[in-house]
Protein backbone atom coordinates (compact mmCIF):
# COMPACT_ATOMS: atom_id res chain seq x y z
CA UNK A 1 0.00 0.00 0.00
CA UNK A 2 2.79 2.44 0.87
CA UNK A 3 4.46 1.66 -2.43
CA UNK A 4 1.21 2.41 -4.23
CA UNK A 5 0.73 5.67 -2.32
CA UNK A 6 4.29 6.63 -3.10
CA UNK A 7 3.56 6.47 -6.82
CA UNK A 8 0.51 8.72 -6.55
CA UNK A 9 1.01 12.37 -7.57
CA UNK A 10 1.22 14.73 -4.60
CA UNK A 11 -1.22 17.59 -4.19
CA UNK A 12 0.09 20.97 -5.29
CA UNK A 13 1.45 23.03 -2.42
CA UNK A 14 0.17 26.58 -1.97
CA UNK A 15 2.70 29.35 -2.64
CA UNK A 16 4.73 30.50 0.39
CA UNK A 17 2.87 33.81 0.66
CA UNK A 18 -0.54 32.04 0.98
CA UNK A 19 -0.55 31.24 4.70
CA UNK A 20 -3.13 29.58 6.91
CA UNK A 21 -5.38 32.63 7.33
CA UNK A 22 -5.40 33.44 3.63
CA UNK A 23 -6.34 29.85 2.79
CA UNK A 24 -9.14 29.94 5.38
CA UNK A 25 -10.41 33.24 4.00
CA UNK A 26 -10.40 31.95 0.42
CA UNK A 27 -12.08 28.65 1.38
CA UNK A 28 -14.84 30.40 3.32
CA UNK A 29 -15.49 32.76 0.40
CA UNK A 30 -15.65 29.81 -1.99
CA UNK A 31 -18.24 28.00 0.14
CA UNK A 32 -20.50 31.00 0.74
CA UNK A 33 -20.32 32.14 -2.89
CA UNK A 34 -21.03 28.60 -4.11
CA UNK A 35 -24.44 28.59 -2.43
CA UNK A 36 -25.17 32.24 -3.07
CA UNK A 37 -24.76 31.96 -6.85
CA UNK A 38 -27.38 29.24 -7.03
CA UNK A 39 -29.62 31.05 -4.55
CA UNK A 40 -29.77 34.13 -6.78
CA UNK A 41 -31.39 32.02 -9.48
CA UNK A 42 -33.52 30.16 -6.94
CA UNK A 43 -34.96 33.33 -5.42
CA UNK A 44 -36.12 34.61 -8.81
CA UNK A 45 -37.77 31.31 -9.70
CA UNK A 46 -39.33 31.02 -6.23
CA UNK A 47 -41.25 34.20 -7.03
CA UNK A 48 -42.03 33.12 -10.60
CA UNK A 49 -43.34 29.70 -9.48
CA UNK A 50 -45.79 31.44 -7.16
CA UNK A 51 -47.23 33.22 -10.20
CA UNK A 52 -45.11 36.33 -9.72
CA UNK A 53 -44.52 38.79 -12.55
CA UNK A 54 -41.42 40.72 -13.55
CA UNK A 55 -42.52 43.46 -11.17
CA UNK A 56 -42.77 40.97 -8.29
CA UNK A 57 -39.28 39.59 -8.98
CA UNK A 58 -37.96 43.13 -9.11
CA UNK A 59 -39.59 44.02 -5.79
CA UNK A 60 -37.96 41.08 -3.98
CA UNK A 61 -34.56 41.97 -5.42
CA UNK A 62 -35.17 45.63 -4.56
CA UNK A 63 -36.02 44.75 -0.94
CA UNK A 64 -32.62 43.13 -0.45
CA UNK A 65 -30.76 46.01 -2.05
CA UNK A 66 -32.77 48.66 -0.20
CA UNK A 67 -31.79 47.13 3.15
CA UNK A 68 -28.20 47.00 1.94
CA UNK A 69 -28.28 50.71 1.11
CA UNK A 70 -29.93 51.71 4.41
CA UNK A 71 -27.41 49.91 6.64
CA UNK A 72 -24.19 50.26 4.63
CA UNK A 73 -22.79 53.34 6.34
CA UNK A 74 -23.49 51.91 9.78
CA UNK A 75 -21.86 48.67 8.69
CA UNK A 76 -18.76 50.50 7.49
CA UNK A 77 -18.38 52.44 10.74
CA UNK A 78 -18.89 49.29 12.83
CA UNK A 79 -16.31 47.39 10.77
CA UNK A 80 -13.70 50.11 11.46
CA UNK A 81 -14.52 50.03 15.18
CA UNK A 82 -14.77 46.28 15.87
CA UNK A 83 -12.59 43.39 14.70
CA UNK A 84 -13.61 42.86 11.07
CA UNK A 85 -13.50 39.11 11.50
CA UNK A 86 -16.27 39.22 14.13
CA UNK A 87 -18.42 41.48 11.99
CA UNK A 88 -18.09 39.07 9.06
CA UNK A 89 -18.99 36.04 11.21
CA UNK A 90 -22.07 37.77 12.63
CA UNK A 91 -23.21 38.81 9.14
CA UNK A 92 -22.76 35.25 7.85
CA UNK A 93 -24.90 33.86 10.68
CA UNK A 94 -27.63 36.42 9.94
CA UNK A 95 -27.60 35.43 6.26
CA UNK A 96 -27.71 31.74 7.18
CA UNK A 97 -30.80 32.34 9.32
CA UNK A 98 -32.65 34.39 6.70
CA UNK A 99 -31.93 31.92 3.89
CA UNK A 100 -32.97 28.97 6.06
CA UNK A 101 -36.30 30.66 6.81
CA UNK A 102 -36.75 31.49 3.11
CA UNK A 103 -36.06 27.85 2.20
CA UNK A 104 -38.53 26.48 4.74
CA UNK A 105 -41.30 28.77 3.49
CA UNK A 106 -40.72 27.80 -0.13
CA UNK A 107 -40.44 24.07 0.56
CA UNK A 108 -43.45 23.78 2.89
CA UNK A 109 -46.00 26.05 1.31
CA UNK A 110 -46.81 29.09 -0.75
CA UNK A 111 -44.96 32.06 0.72
CA UNK A 112 -46.53 35.46 0.34
CA UNK A 113 -44.67 38.07 -1.65
CA UNK A 114 -44.19 40.27 1.40
CA UNK A 115 -42.52 37.46 3.39
CA UNK A 116 -40.09 36.75 0.56
CA UNK A 117 -39.29 40.46 0.31
CA UNK A 118 -38.84 40.74 4.09
CA UNK A 119 -36.40 37.80 4.22
CA UNK A 120 -34.53 39.21 1.24
CA UNK A 121 -34.22 42.47 3.21
CA UNK A 122 -32.72 40.60 6.18
CA UNK A 123 -30.15 39.10 3.80
CA UNK A 124 -29.34 42.57 2.48
CA UNK A 125 -28.80 43.80 6.04
CA UNK A 126 -26.25 41.04 6.60
CA UNK A 127 -24.45 42.00 3.43
CA UNK A 128 -24.38 45.66 4.54
CA UNK A 129 -22.21 44.69 7.51
CA UNK A 130 -20.23 41.97 5.75
CA UNK A 131 -19.11 43.81 2.61
CA UNK A 132 -17.29 46.80 4.21
CA UNK A 133 -15.63 44.49 6.74
CA UNK A 134 -14.44 42.06 4.06
CA UNK A 135 -12.70 44.73 1.96
CA UNK A 136 -9.71 44.96 4.28
CA UNK A 137 -9.36 41.29 5.11
CA UNK A 138 -7.29 40.09 2.14
CA UNK A 139 -4.33 42.35 2.95
CA UNK A 140 -4.64 41.37 6.61
CA UNK A 141 -3.69 37.81 5.65
CA UNK A 142 -0.80 38.38 3.19
CA UNK A 143 2.29 40.52 2.77
CA UNK A 144 1.40 43.76 0.89
CA UNK A 145 4.03 42.88 -1.71
CA UNK A 146 1.82 40.01 -2.87
CA UNK A 147 -1.38 42.06 -2.97
CA UNK A 148 -1.97 41.70 -6.72
CA UNK A 149 -1.63 37.92 -6.67
CA UNK A 150 -3.68 37.62 -3.49
CA UNK A 151 -6.56 39.69 -4.90
CA UNK A 152 -6.52 37.65 -8.11
CA UNK A 153 -6.49 34.30 -6.30
CA UNK A 154 -9.20 35.48 -3.88
CA UNK A 155 -11.45 36.51 -6.74
CA UNK A 156 -10.59 33.34 -8.69
CA UNK A 157 -11.95 31.35 -5.78
CA UNK A 158 -15.18 33.35 -5.64
CA UNK A 159 -15.64 33.27 -9.39
CA UNK A 160 -14.92 29.55 -9.57
CA UNK A 161 -17.65 29.06 -6.98
CA UNK A 162 -19.96 31.23 -9.11
CA UNK A 163 -19.46 28.91 -12.09
CA UNK A 164 -20.29 25.76 -10.14
CA UNK A 165 -23.01 27.41 -8.07
CA UNK A 166 -24.83 28.94 -11.04
CA UNK A 167 -24.69 25.76 -13.12
CA UNK A 168 -25.78 23.53 -10.22
CA UNK A 169 -28.31 26.09 -9.03
CA UNK A 170 -30.07 26.27 -12.37
CA UNK A 171 -30.08 22.47 -12.69
CA UNK A 172 -31.31 21.93 -9.10
CA UNK A 173 -34.05 24.53 -9.45
CA UNK A 174 -35.30 22.64 -12.49
CA UNK A 175 -34.91 19.23 -10.79
CA UNK A 176 -35.98 19.68 -7.15
CA UNK A 177 -37.26 23.24 -6.89
CA UNK A 178 -35.85 26.54 -5.60
CA UNK A 179 -36.44 25.84 -1.90
CA UNK A 180 -33.72 23.20 -1.64
CA UNK A 181 -31.21 25.47 -3.37
CA UNK A 182 -31.96 28.15 -0.77
CA UNK A 183 -31.40 25.54 1.96
CA UNK A 184 -27.96 24.74 0.51
CA UNK A 185 -27.13 28.44 0.57
CA UNK A 186 -28.09 28.68 4.25
CA UNK A 187 -25.79 25.75 5.04
CA UNK A 188 -22.96 27.39 3.12
CA UNK A 189 -23.28 30.61 5.11
CA UNK A 190 -23.14 28.66 8.37
CA UNK A 191 -20.01 26.76 7.30
CA UNK A 192 -18.36 30.00 6.13
CA UNK A 193 -19.07 31.61 9.51
CA UNK A 194 -17.40 28.70 11.30
CA UNK A 195 -14.31 28.99 9.08
CA UNK A 196 -14.02 32.76 9.43
CA UNK A 197 -14.28 32.41 13.20
CA UNK A 198 -10.92 30.59 13.08
CA UNK A 199 -9.06 33.46 11.42
CA UNK A 200 -6.15 34.86 13.46
CA UNK A 201 -5.66 38.28 11.90
CA UNK A 202 -4.34 41.21 13.87
CA UNK A 203 -6.56 44.17 14.66
CA UNK A 204 -6.16 47.33 12.61
CA UNK A 205 -4.36 50.12 14.48
CA UNK A 206 -6.65 53.07 15.07
CA UNK A 207 -5.94 56.62 16.22
CA UNK A 208 -5.96 57.12 19.99
CA UNK A 209 -8.90 59.52 19.74
CA UNK A 210 -11.79 58.23 17.71
CA UNK A 211 -15.04 60.13 17.94
CA UNK A 212 -18.55 58.84 17.56
CA UNK A 213 -19.94 57.15 14.50
CA UNK A 214 -21.07 60.44 12.92
CA UNK A 215 -17.56 61.92 13.21
CA UNK A 216 -15.99 58.79 11.82
CA UNK A 217 -18.39 58.76 8.88
CA UNK A 218 -17.40 62.37 8.16
CA UNK A 219 -13.73 61.33 8.08
CA UNK A 220 -14.61 58.54 5.68
CA UNK A 221 -16.54 60.98 3.49
CA UNK A 222 -13.54 63.35 3.30
CA UNK A 223 -11.35 60.46 2.16
CA UNK A 224 -13.95 59.45 -0.41
CA UNK A 225 -14.77 62.92 -1.80
CA UNK A 226 -11.12 63.99 -2.14
CA UNK A 227 -10.45 61.63 -5.06
CA UNK A 228 -12.17 62.24 -8.39
CA UNK A 229 -11.34 58.76 -9.71
CA UNK A 230 -13.07 57.24 -6.67
CA UNK A 231 -16.35 59.13 -6.66
CA UNK A 232 -16.47 59.27 -10.47
CA UNK A 233 -16.36 55.51 -10.89
CA UNK A 234 -18.76 55.00 -7.97
CA UNK A 235 -21.29 57.33 -9.61
CA UNK A 236 -20.86 55.42 -12.86
CA UNK A 237 -21.52 52.10 -11.17
CA UNK A 238 -24.52 53.49 -9.31
CA UNK A 239 -26.35 53.42 -12.65
CA UNK A 240 -24.46 50.54 -14.27
CA UNK A 241 -25.09 48.17 -11.36
CA UNK A 242 -28.75 49.12 -11.36
CA UNK A 243 -29.39 48.35 -15.01
CA UNK A 244 -27.17 45.24 -15.02
CA UNK A 245 -28.89 43.84 -11.91
CA UNK A 246 -32.31 44.53 -13.42
CA UNK A 247 -31.20 42.84 -16.63
CA UNK A 248 -29.82 39.70 -14.99
CA UNK A 249 -32.23 39.36 -12.05
CA UNK A 250 -35.51 40.33 -13.72
CA UNK A 251 -35.30 40.22 -17.49
CA UNK A 252 -32.84 37.34 -17.84
CA UNK A 253 -34.94 34.62 -16.13
CA UNK A 254 -38.06 35.74 -18.02
CA UNK A 255 -36.35 35.73 -21.43
CA UNK A 256 -34.85 32.33 -20.60
CA UNK A 257 -38.28 30.93 -19.67
CA UNK A 258 -39.91 32.22 -22.86
CA UNK A 259 -37.16 31.64 -25.44
CA UNK A 260 -34.41 29.38 -24.04
CA UNK A 261 -36.20 26.66 -22.09
CA UNK A 262 -36.18 27.86 -18.47
CA UNK A 263 -33.83 27.86 -15.49
CA UNK A 264 -31.35 25.31 -16.85
CA UNK A 265 -30.18 27.34 -19.90
CA UNK A 266 -30.15 30.53 -17.84
CA UNK A 267 -27.95 28.80 -15.28
CA UNK A 268 -25.55 27.83 -18.07
CA UNK A 269 -25.38 31.45 -19.26
CA UNK A 270 -24.70 32.72 -15.74
CA UNK A 271 -22.07 30.02 -15.30
CA UNK A 272 -20.41 31.17 -18.53
CA UNK A 273 -19.96 34.60 -16.96
CA UNK A 274 -18.29 32.85 -14.05
CA UNK A 275 -15.92 31.03 -16.41
CA UNK A 276 -15.07 34.42 -17.92
CA UNK A 277 -14.24 35.85 -14.51
CA UNK A 278 -11.95 32.90 -13.78
CA UNK A 279 -10.13 33.46 -17.06
CA UNK A 280 -9.93 37.17 -16.24
CA UNK A 281 -8.49 36.35 -12.83
CA UNK A 282 -5.84 34.12 -14.39
CA UNK A 283 -5.01 36.93 -16.78
CA UNK A 284 -4.62 39.43 -13.92
CA UNK A 285 -2.21 37.15 -12.05
CA UNK A 286 0.17 37.60 -14.99
CA UNK A 287 -0.78 41.01 -16.34
CA UNK A 288 0.00 44.04 -14.21
CA UNK A 289 -1.15 47.12 -16.15
CA UNK A 290 0.64 50.28 -15.09
CA UNK A 291 -2.51 52.41 -15.48
CA UNK A 292 -4.78 50.03 -13.61
CA UNK A 293 -7.95 52.16 -13.65
CA UNK A 294 -7.68 52.96 -17.34
CA UNK A 295 -7.33 49.26 -18.17
CA UNK A 296 -10.12 48.42 -15.75
CA UNK A 297 -12.55 51.00 -17.11
CA UNK A 298 -12.05 49.68 -20.63
CA UNK A 299 -13.21 46.36 -19.21
CA UNK A 300 -16.58 47.84 -18.26
CA UNK A 301 -17.71 48.40 -21.87
CA UNK A 302 -18.51 44.68 -22.44
CA UNK A 303 -21.05 44.85 -19.60
CA UNK A 304 -23.41 46.16 -22.29
CA UNK A 305 -23.33 42.81 -24.14
CA UNK A 306 -25.72 40.66 -22.04
CA UNK A 307 -28.59 43.17 -22.28
CA UNK A 308 -28.12 43.38 -26.04
CA UNK A 309 -28.06 39.58 -26.34
CA UNK A 310 -31.26 39.25 -24.29
CA UNK A 311 -32.92 41.99 -26.37
CA UNK A 312 -32.22 39.94 -29.48
CA UNK A 313 -33.28 36.70 -27.73
CA UNK A 314 -30.19 34.97 -29.11
CA UNK A 315 -29.61 31.22 -28.62
CA UNK A 316 -28.12 29.96 -25.36
CA UNK A 317 -24.64 29.48 -26.81
CA UNK A 318 -24.47 33.07 -28.07
CA UNK A 319 -25.85 34.50 -24.82
CA UNK A 320 -23.31 32.41 -22.91
CA UNK A 321 -20.52 33.80 -25.12
CA UNK A 322 -21.60 37.36 -24.34
CA UNK A 323 -21.70 36.55 -20.63
CA UNK A 324 -18.24 34.95 -20.82
CA UNK A 325 -16.68 38.01 -22.46
CA UNK A 326 -18.36 40.25 -19.91
CA UNK A 327 -17.05 38.19 -17.01
CA UNK A 328 -13.50 38.23 -18.32
CA UNK A 329 -13.45 41.98 -18.93
CA UNK A 330 -15.09 42.89 -15.63
CA UNK A 331 -12.45 40.94 -13.71
CA UNK A 332 -9.81 43.24 -15.20
CA UNK A 333 -11.71 46.15 -13.66
CA UNK A 334 -12.31 44.40 -10.33
CA UNK A 335 -8.66 43.59 -9.62
CA UNK A 336 -7.53 47.07 -10.66
CA UNK A 337 -10.20 48.64 -8.46
CA UNK A 338 -9.20 46.63 -5.39
CA UNK A 339 -5.56 47.51 -5.92
CA UNK A 340 -6.36 51.21 -6.27
CA UNK A 341 -8.41 51.25 -3.07
CA UNK A 342 -5.79 49.45 -1.00
CA UNK A 343 -3.00 51.54 -2.45
CA UNK A 344 -4.62 54.92 -1.85
CA UNK A 345 -6.91 54.58 1.18
CA UNK A 346 -5.52 54.47 4.76
CA UNK A 347 -6.11 51.07 6.34
CA UNK A 348 -7.96 52.44 9.40
CA UNK A 349 -10.50 54.18 7.10
CA UNK A 350 -10.87 51.38 4.55
CA UNK A 351 -14.21 50.02 5.76
CA UNK A 352 -15.80 53.47 5.92
CA UNK A 353 -14.60 54.41 2.44
CA UNK A 354 -15.72 50.99 1.24
CA UNK A 355 -19.17 51.69 2.72
CA UNK A 356 -19.46 54.90 0.69
CA UNK A 357 -18.23 52.95 -2.34
CA UNK A 358 -20.93 50.32 -1.82
CA UNK A 359 -23.59 52.90 -1.02
CA UNK A 360 -23.00 54.86 -4.20
CA UNK A 361 -22.62 51.72 -6.29
CA UNK A 362 -25.87 50.05 -5.21
CA UNK A 363 -28.12 52.93 -4.13
CA UNK A 364 -30.00 53.03 -7.45
CA UNK A 365 -30.26 49.25 -7.77
CA UNK A 366 -33.51 48.88 -5.76
CA UNK A 367 -35.10 51.59 -7.91
CA UNK A 368 -33.88 49.97 -11.12
CA UNK A 369 -35.08 46.51 -10.18
CA UNK A 370 -38.42 47.78 -8.87
CA UNK A 371 -38.98 49.74 -12.09
CA UNK A 372 -37.82 46.94 -14.40
CA UNK A 373 -41.30 45.46 -14.68
CA UNK A 374 -43.13 48.77 -15.20
CA UNK A 375 -40.48 49.82 -17.74
CA UNK A 376 -41.03 46.62 -19.70
CA UNK A 377 -44.78 47.29 -19.69
CA UNK A 378 -44.41 50.95 -20.68
CA UNK A 379 -41.71 50.65 -23.36
CA UNK A 380 -41.54 46.95 -24.10
CA UNK A 381 -38.93 44.59 -22.69
CA UNK A 382 -36.78 44.74 -25.81
CA UNK A 383 -36.50 48.53 -25.70
CA UNK A 384 -35.80 48.44 -21.97
CA UNK A 385 -32.93 46.02 -22.58
CA UNK A 386 -31.48 48.16 -25.37
CA UNK A 387 -31.72 51.20 -23.11
CA UNK A 388 -29.73 49.36 -20.43
CA UNK A 389 -27.02 48.51 -22.94
CA UNK A 390 -26.72 52.09 -24.18
CA UNK A 391 -26.53 53.50 -20.64
CA UNK A 392 -23.55 51.25 -19.82
CA UNK A 393 -21.69 52.44 -22.92
CA UNK A 394 -22.40 56.15 -22.37
CA UNK A 395 -21.50 56.23 -18.69
CA UNK A 396 -18.29 54.28 -19.17
CA UNK A 397 -17.23 56.67 -21.90
CA UNK A 398 -18.00 59.61 -19.59
CA UNK A 399 -15.78 58.21 -16.81
CA UNK A 400 -12.82 58.12 -19.20
CA UNK A 401 -13.03 61.92 -19.37
CA UNK A 402 -11.74 62.13 -15.76
CA UNK A 403 -7.96 62.75 -15.87
CA UNK A 404 -7.22 60.67 -12.75
CA UNK A 405 -8.96 57.62 -14.22
CA UNK A 406 -6.67 57.82 -17.25
CA UNK A 407 -3.48 58.73 -15.37
CA UNK A 408 -3.63 56.89 -12.05
CA UNK A 409 -0.63 54.58 -11.94
CA UNK A 410 0.20 51.53 -9.96
CA UNK A 411 2.85 52.00 -7.33
CA UNK A 412 4.53 48.63 -7.61
CA UNK A 413 5.54 46.93 -4.37
CA UNK A 414 7.79 43.94 -4.09
CA UNK A 415 8.13 41.71 -1.05
CA UNK A 416 11.53 41.62 0.57
CA UNK A 417 12.92 38.07 0.50
CA UNK A 418 14.66 38.44 3.87
CA UNK A 419 12.80 40.95 5.99
CA UNK A 420 9.31 40.11 4.69
CA UNK A 421 8.50 43.78 4.12
CA UNK A 422 7.27 45.60 1.04
CA UNK A 423 9.29 48.30 -0.70
CA UNK A 424 8.33 50.56 -3.57
CA UNK A 425 10.00 49.81 -6.88
CA UNK A 426 12.31 52.70 -7.79
CA UNK A 427 11.43 52.85 -11.48
CA UNK A 428 7.76 53.80 -11.04
CA UNK A 429 6.82 57.43 -10.57
CA UNK A 430 4.35 58.37 -7.80
CA UNK A 431 0.61 58.39 -8.25
CA UNK A 432 -1.18 61.67 -8.80
CA UNK A 433 -3.05 62.80 -5.70
CA UNK A 434 -6.72 63.56 -5.51
CA UNK A 435 -8.04 67.11 -5.98
CA UNK A 436 -7.57 67.94 -2.29
CA UNK A 437 -4.12 66.32 -2.15
CA UNK A 438 -5.13 64.21 0.85
CA UNK A 439 -3.79 60.90 -0.46
CA UNK A 440 -2.27 58.71 2.21
CA UNK A 441 -0.80 55.34 1.39
CA UNK A 442 -1.86 52.44 3.59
Amino acid sequence: MRALLGRLPSLPHPPPWAGRDFRLLVSASFISNLGNSGATIAAAYAVIEQGGSATDVGLVVAARTLALVVFLLVGGAVADRLPRQRVMVGANLLNATSQAAFAILVITGSPALWTMAALAAVGGTGQAFFSPASEGMVLSTVDPGHAGKAFSVYRLSMNGASIIGAALGGALVAAVGPGWVLAVDATGFALAAAMRARLRTKAVERPAESGGIVRELREGWREFASRSWLWGIVLQFGVVNGVVTATESVYGPLVAREHLGGAGPWGIAVAAAGVGTVCGGLLMIRWRPRRMLLAGTMGVFPMALPAAALALAVPTWLLSTAMFVTGLAVEVFAVGWMLALHQEIPEDKMSRVSAYDWLGSVSLTPIATALAGPAAIAFGRTRALWGSSVLVLLLTGAVLLLPDVRRLERRVKVASEHAGIATAAPDVRPLPAGPADLAQTP
